[in-house]
């Protein structure tokens, strides 16, 4: 009897479920439902997809450091060097170019690889350091 009353509930859980099911054939709803896009991970060729360029000019490194940097830089977070506090950045500019740009892609203790601007050029992480070093 049990088994008679969940068969009962499952039918009428059918028949009530079946006004909801989308319009159309099922070819129609395979097309609605296809993905949009495929994810292409770096170093991979998917298909014809090309990488998205930016237009214009590179972004200027007081705007990056606007959008970025400025969390930490602005107060020390961290022990990350104050923008334009020349003390603080010095050691830093002594260990040489290369060693900058080490932790500027890599990221170093809590700055995360290339300060979380995932989109930015060499030139414009170059220019941001620039701007905040100065």
């Amino acid at each position: 009897m049990k088994q008679l009353f969940a068969a009962i509930a499952m039918f009428a859980a059918l028949c009530v479920m079946a006004d909801r099911v989308p319009p159309g054939s099922v070819d129609e709803i395979r097309a609605r439902t296809q993905p949009y896009g495929e994810l292409c991970k770096a170093g991979e060729t998917c298909g014809q997809a090309t990488v998205a360029q930016a237009g214009g000019a590179p972004r200027a490194g007081d705007t990056i450091y606007s959008q970025f940097c400025f969390a930490c830089h602005a107060t020390g977070v961290a022990g990350a060097p104050v923008l334009g506090n020349a003390g603080e950045w010095a050691p830093r500019l002594a260990k040489g170019d290369d060693v900058i740009w080490v932790s500027v892609t890599k990221g170093l203790n809590a700055m995360p690889a290339m300060g979380t601007c995932m989109n930015c050029s060499d030139e414009e992480l170059k220019a941001a350091v620039a701007y905040m070093s100065k």
